[in-house]
């Protein structure tokens, strides 16, 4: 259930919200939606790839944090969160509406007694409130940005899908699938113009990063790994 309102300063006073990364307040996300200016942060640290909305069958874009259904290998319980924190993560329990900030009352980060407080005692937004309001800031033209990028990828059939197979030292394997990437033997026979105009929108760079970060996947089944042997 959600309980999703417009921020009011004089409503609102006194309500706090839990900002640390747990996995009781959902950051045990295997794979979480991005945008395209946070791939610079995102590549050192994740495999970023594309999936459907199983709903309506739409492309977006993610980055891998975990193997399995609920496990996020960058949540440390008590410790925040290893590495780059998505904006996606770091939002939560916020939302826009229209130009004005809104909060889920019912999301277990929510409450009176503990957490960030949101305003002052005058009624001005805190530097945590602020800086919710610059994620959005990125989030928000960052979602259409992303979606015009997938498109160019589509139009220029540039999308593949790819299985990813894990061998771990416990016997287990996995097999993700569901995935895609770019597709390089198509990238590489693109014609001038389209590469040229790639160039331009900034699109190439966002490709090459892309690419970057599949050299991710080996390190996160490391993590994994090592995760099977501490056990």
């Amino acid at each position: 259930m959600t309980n999703i309102v417009v921020l009011n300063n004089l409503v609102h006073r006194t309500v706090r919200v839990q900002a640390e990364p747990a996995a009781k307040f959902g950051d045990n996300q295997r794979f979480v939606q991005v945008v395209v200016t946070e791939f610079s942060l995102l590549v050192t640290h994740y495999p970023i790839l594309f999936s459907k909305d199983a709903d309506t069958g739409a492309f977006f874009c993610g980055a891998m944090l975990g193997i399995d259904e609920g496990e996020n290998l960058f949540l440390k319980e008590g410790k925040g969160h290893e590495g780059y924190r998505p904006l996606n993560l770091q939002r939560v329990p916020f939302f826009v509406s229209g130009d004005d900030l809104a909060i889920d009352l019912d999301h277990p980060r929510v409450g009176a007694d503990a957490g960030q407080a949101l305003f002052s005692d005058g009624g001005e937004p805190t530097l945590y409130l602020e800086s919710i309001r610059a994620a959005f800031q990125q989030l928000k033209p960052g979602i259409e940005m992303t979606k015009r990028f997938i498109d160019t990828l589509l139009k220029l059939n540039l999308l593949e899908p790819v299985d990813v197979v894990l061998g771990f030292d416990d016997g287990s394997k996995r097999n993700l699938v569901d995935l895609y990437t770019v597709n390089q033997d198509i990238l590489r026979q693109l014609p001038d113009a389209s590469v040229v105009e790639l160039f331009r929108r900034g699109y190439l760079q966002l490709i090459y990063l892309l690419i970057a970060s599949l050299k991710q996947i080996p390190v996160l089944a490391k993590k994994k790994n090592d995760r099977f042997l501490a056990a």
